[in-house]
């Protein structure tokens, strides 16, 4: 027996009972009603999943009208409702008519049983493909929901973190590029998120891609998509990050470690706004709107030949640079707070606080690391704390006695960066990968600090 629920609406009761008599060997439930203005009523109280509406229902009048209120009542109130309308055979013309203003299709009286059962049963499977469709778009809402929800709004009260948000709030409502710069950890991403959240494609997918994780081999199928057959492994059709952000806002991570040739490639796509996927040369029109971001040095880059220039003037609309933690030492106290309540609520230690007289020594602390390293700290703390309050300085900062400054000499942060990242080194024994891991940044862009501090 299928289960669908079947709705049949027809002014002649003899048609009805027929179609009755015949469905509800077929189907699991079959309303039949003489009277269309009921039918407001029996969608609000139930649902079905197919209509058979007749096009006439007064005696003598055959112009379809009323077929086509009610069809407009029905889509109405269920947007997603599939209606085969019952139609005479000289109203097809009426019945194409409707169809084009959201009828599903229709049959012809008399009906040919096996036809009937056909047409419903294709009707059928289009209503469970809009009711996935549905599904699968309240999914995707609830998934970027719950994503964004653990990418908080950009936490802080600092005068650097205020200016931060002044800009964001006067480049968000437009459809701007924008180029997000900072070091590792300091939350680009949850700038690139608070823009889209404040801009009109806020109800649209936001696509986050870390460019610097993508090889080159796989960089054009990733970004541009591929038909099946391009290559061995490619099966079936795939679109590319492009399209799926089509409508929405695409954010390019580590756009600096992008090789030239593949520079070109992006740049391609970022003016003419249509991809190609890898295998077909047909060309698919795409709208998004652009966010960059990276921690590497862009415009000596471009000086060095190293990053196209007219790539750069493509992707920086607007600049937007994140201060690092050592520049808001202010909200420290706030950030801890905040992520307290985070990991104590997921480790099942609630109300855990931080003692404030280590605050002056978690200030002097250079933080490397930025928010990230913060947020590690903190969540390391909730798990081996005792406690309720963290009293050791030493808990949320591992080794911070060999960089907490011990005396009042002027020391420039370009010194203090020197020796910490040889103090790193050290503890690494000279092991580049595993200090570049420790800091939260790529090799190249710690051998590119050791180059600019002659280590």
């Amino acid at each position: 027996m299928n289960p669908a629920r079947l709705l049949i609406i027809d002014d002649d009761r003899d048609v009805l009972e027929t179609a009755r008599m015949f469905l509800k060997q077929e189907f699991a439930a079959v309303v039949i009603e003489e009277d269309p203005v009921r039918i407001p009523e029996l969608l609000k109280t139930q649902e079905f999943d197919v209509i058979l509406l007749d096009m006439n229902f007064r005696k003598g009048v055959n112009d379809g009208e009323e077929g086509f209120h009610w069809l407009n009542q029905i889509l109405r109130i269920d947007p997603q409702a599939v209606v085969i309308l019952i139609t005479a055979y000289g109203e097809v013309d009426l019945a194409v008519k409707a169809m084009k203003n959201g009828a599903t299709d229709f049959v012809l009286k008399p009906w040919k049983n096996q036809k009937l059962l056909a047409t419903i049963l294709a009707a059928q499977q289009l209503r469970a493909s809009k009711k996935e469709v549905e599904k699968l778009k309240q999914t995707q809402e609830t998934l970027s929901e719950d994503i964004d929800a653990s990418y908080t709004d950009f936490i802080g009260q600092s005068p650097a973190v205020q200016r931060v948000h002044e800009l964001l709030d006067r480049i968000s409502i437009t459809d701007a590029d924008v180029l997000i710069l900072g070091e590792n950890g300091t939350g680009k991403e949850l700038v690139a998120r608070a823009i889209h959240r404040k801009s009109q494609r806020n109800n649209k997918v936001f696509i986050s891609v870390d460019l610097g994780a993508i090889t080159e081999t796989l960089f054009e199928s990733e970004l541009f998509g591929h038909v099946k057959g391009a290559f061995t492994d490619a099966k079936q059709d795939k679109p590319g990050r492009f399209e799926l952000a089509s409508g929405g806002t695409i954010f390019l991570d580590e756009i600096g470690n992008l090789s030239l040739p593949l520079q070109a490639k992006l740049l391609t796509v970022l003016q003419h706004r249509k991809v190609q996927r890898v295998g077909s040369s047909k060309e698919t029109p795409v709208d998004f709107r652009l966010i960059c971001a990276t921690n590497m040095p862009l415009n000596e880059m471009v000086y060095e030949k190293k990053f196209r220039q007219d790539l750069l003037y493509r992707i920086n609309t607007v600049e937007v640079r994140v201060p690092s933690l050592r520049e808001r030492t202010d909200d420290i106290p706030l950030l801890i707070d905040h992520f307290l309540q985070r990991y104590g609520q997921k480790y099942k230690r609630p109300g855990m606080k931080l003692d404030k007289s280590i605050l002056p020594r978690l200030k002097k602390y250079h933080w490397p690391g930025n928010i990230r390293e913060l947020q590690h700290a903190v969540e390391r703390a909730v798990i081996l704390n005792e406690g309720k309050t963290i009293e050791s300085a030493e808990l949320l900062v591992s080794g911070a006695t060999n960089v907490v400054r011990k005396d009042t000499t002027p020391v420039t942060l370009d010194e203090m960066e020197k020796q910490f990242i040889l103090q790193s080194l050290s503890d690494h024994e000279g092991n580049v990968s595993t200090t570049a891991k420790t800091l939260g940044m790529t090799r190249t862009a710690l051998y590119r600090r050791m180059k600019k501090h002659g280590i």
